[in-house]
């Protein structure tokens, strides 16, 4: 598959902060071992537009992947069967009236649960290097990182970075991206089943 193309919810309204979406992603799948076979990350801004590129994309028979928050738990029924068999479509369609498009596949859509910084609790060690004195990783708890409601996720954050030194208290915005950049994607793949099932799709694929 060449020129494929990967759609993120993520990077707000502005060019800069977007580029810094981007960046960070490729980044991250660089160290997931795509090097060589990545596709074009699309940094979108809101999940309702990422959705609309992608059906646009599609439409336009290019080749393209979806990647948005789930913004809560996703259904046990969704999740049936290994994970190629399992169906995101059903979760977004459920919470966000969102069709799937024609062309589309099961495959060809992803999730982070319950949000993107959800990942960011799998590599404890990446946020406490990124941070530095002060940082107190036991406000981020030790529960399954899926498993964590979205406000808590941030609250978390929040409170676990609030002593800092170096840094300001987790806010999302740049700080955000740099600390995706500097996650070990091993240890997200390990902790949450659907990051897992991204990296693999995206693997198998071969953009």
């Amino acid at each position: 598959m060449v020129g494929c193309k990967l759609y993120v919810e993520g990077g707000g309204d502005g060019k800069p902060l977007r580029t810094e979406c981007r960046e960070a992603f490729s980044k991250f799948l660089e160290k997931a071992g795509l090097r060589g076979a990545m596709p074009r990350v699309v940094a979108c801004g809101s999940r309702n537009e990422a959705y609309e590129r992608f059906c646009t994309a599609l439409g336009q028979g290019q080749q393209a992947f979806l990647l948005v928050d789930s913004e809560g738990p996703v259904e046990a029924s969704v999740e049936t069967g290994p994970p190629e068999a399992w169906r995101p479509w059903e979760h977004l369609r459920r919470r966000d009236g969102w069709k799937k498009p024609a062309q589309a596949s099961d495959g060809d859509c992803h999730l982070m649960v319950q949000v993107m910084e959800s990942w960011f609790l799998a590599d404890k060690e990446a946020l406490a290097a990124f941070f530095g004195q002060g940082f107190q990783e036991g406000a981020l708890g030790s529960q399954s990182v899926e498993t964590v409601a979205k406000e808590e996720v941030f609250r978390g954050l929040g409170q676990a970075s609030r002593h800092c030194k170096t840094q300001k208290p987790y806010a999302k915005g740049p700080q955000a991206f740099k600390i995706l950049a500097s996650l070990q994607p091993e240890n997200i793949g390990k902790a949450s089943p659907w990051a897992r099932r991204f990296m693999d799709t995206l693997k198998m694929r071969n953009c």
